[in-house]
């Protein structure tokens, strides 16, 4: 399984996006699903760096690929503060933007942008393992 270590910071999610991007390639996601994921993976980077971190170069993000029949999964892990994902609302698209606000909006596009979505905290770190099928 591709494995790679990144630095913390925002400038370096365009080489996480190529790792993505190699990876799903090579797992045979069509153009659509290789958008999918790098998207999902993007904002979980952001979010890590941002609110895990809260900031630039305060930590890595180990990024680990695996090509499996089935798809790709994608096992992203930081040292950062963790959060429980249940505490963030579902979002009500049906109310203005003003009144839904930024807080979990991200989390919701992973959700919905893969097939499975699973969070672990732990003395190892906080993991976020996303999957899309072929």
């Amino acid at each position: 399984m591709p494995t790679a270590t990144f630095p913390g910071r925002f400038d370096s999610l365009a080489a996480i996006s190529k790792f993505i991007i190699d990876s799903a390639k090579s797992a045979g996601l069509d153009d659509m699903a290789t958008y999918d994921v790098e998207l999902a993976v993007d904002e979980a980077c952001c979010n890590i760096i941002e609110h895990a971190y809260g900031g630039e170069d305060k930590g890595e993000i180990e990024c680990e690929c695996e090509v499996t029949d089935e798809g790709l999964t994608v096992t992203l892990r930081d040292w950062g503060e963790a959060f429980d994902p249940k505490e963030i609302d579902e979002i009500d698209y049906s109310k203005p933007m003003e009144e839904i606000g930024p807080r979990g909006a991200g989390l919701m596009m992973i959700r919905k942008a893969m097939d499975d979505v699973e969070f672990v905290f732990g003395e190892d770190g906080n993991v976020l393992k996303i999957s899309k099928k072929k």
